[in-house]
């Protein structure tokens, strides 16, 4: 359900790759909360001995994967995680970088998981790992009194309401053609006005957007900001904007308040009333060469790999290895911010190394309907 003709990142952006340097005792890794580091690469030394971890994802995973990439280091002495170890963008820029850019990373993570399958598949990957799940929400100024009373049935026009009250700030969106979440947030709106608006998609989505539903969505500037999503919490604090959609993820770790939405309007839900809403809905986005490609509603989950040409194959292996285990569920699901998924799910479970077959599981037939 994703049409795609080329690499779907609207600029092209300088990359830095930041390393983590691993020396040898990566075969310590051992147990933790009863669950054993079951014949990962890690535990073959000769294979990551003076070797280094590069990791490159999507932006909301910056406040999870440094941690993880920390506790790596800790349980192994002689490794090394600098808070400035990974490099973090929109999920579309991460697919460019790796499709376009030629950049060489051990660990690549998406926060769609469509992306890896559909733009990756088979030239720069041969699988993914879906590891998580969060809803989108809303993110609001609680000191902005036009947001009394707001509820998962009345929100698109309360926040309408606010935005456009004297000395209300703007509604802050993203970029559609370089971050998922700016296309789940069009989403989100839609969904709104067809479960709460007497079927009408655009009765919230028609007053943030121009553009007819199924066609490139131009934000509104009367109403909107186009900001980038990594500043989402700054920008809600300093009253840059009085609102945002983002995911629960971010605005867990960011301590920002938020409304949890209708879990179809969330794209949390995967019945079969949801996956049908999911199919009437479209918009377009910009690809590199400046076409226009079709993107389709779904359920948020988040998927990472390693790229066929990873430097360190078997580092991104141990990697993703950790994020599986209850140890990297613990960081993952700190304040609710994700739900993790374990055995986490695979397109390809016939292309997953040996080492992380116990880890994984096929993708459930709802899912699999999404991807190629």
């Amino acid at each position: 359900m994703w049409e795609v003709h080329s690499s779907m990142a609207a600029a092209t952006p300088v990359w830095i790759v930041v390393v983590i340097v691993v020396a040898s005792g990566v075969g310590a890794l051992g147990f933790y909360a009863g669950y054993e580091y079951r014949g990962s690469p890690a535990a073959q030394p000769q294979l990551v001995e003076n070797q280094t971890l590069s990791v490159l994802a999507a932006g909301t995973l910056t406040s999870f994967f440094p941690a993880l990439a920390t506790e790596l280091a800790a349980q192994n002495p002689g490794t090394s995680a600098p808070a400035a170890a990974q490099t973090y963008e929109g999920s579309l820029d991460v697919t460019s970088a790796l499709t376009s850019l030629s950049a060489k990373v051990d660990v690549a993570a998406v926060a769609d998981f469509r992306l890896i399958p559909a733009l990756l598949e088979p030239a720069h990957a041969s699988y993914e790992v879906v590891f998580a799940s969060t809803p989108e929400v809303l993110v609001y100024n609680a000191s902005v009194s036009a947001f009394s009373g707001i509820t998962s049935s009345n929100w698109g026009a309360t926040l309408l309401g606010a935005v456009e009250t004297p000395g209300v700030a703007p509604f802050g969106v993203w970029n559609a053609s370089t971050d998922p979440n700016g296309y789940n947030e069009i989403f989100d709106m839609m969904l709104q006005g067809m479960l709460y608006g007497g079927g009408n998609v655009s009765a919230v989505y028609g007053h943030f957007y121009q553009g007819a539903p199924g066609q490139y969505a131009t934000p509104n500037p009367s109403v909107t900001r186009i900001e980038k999503e990594s500043q989402a919490a700054s920008l809600v604090r300093t009253g840059v904007v009085s609102a945002v959609i983002t995911y629960r993820s971010y605005a867990v770790a960011n301590h920002l308040t938020f409304l949890s939405l209708d879990p179809i309007v969330g794209l949390a839900a995967n019945n079969s009333t949801a996956l049908t809403d999911y199919a009437e809905l479209s918009t377009k986005i910009i690809s590199s060469t400046g076409s226009l490609s079709s993107v389709y509603p779904a359920p948020v989950l988040f998927a990472a790999m390693v790229p066929l040409n990873a430097p360190n194959p078997a580092l991104g292996a141990a990697f993703l290895h950790l994020l599986a285990s209850p140890e990297g569920s613990a960081v993952l699901s700190a304040g609710g911010a994700f739900t993790p998924i374990f055995p986490a799910w695979t397109d390809a479970p016939a292309a997953v190394p040996p080492e992380l077959a116990p880890d994984v599981t096929a993708l459930p037939a709802w899912a699999s309907s999404f991807v190629p």
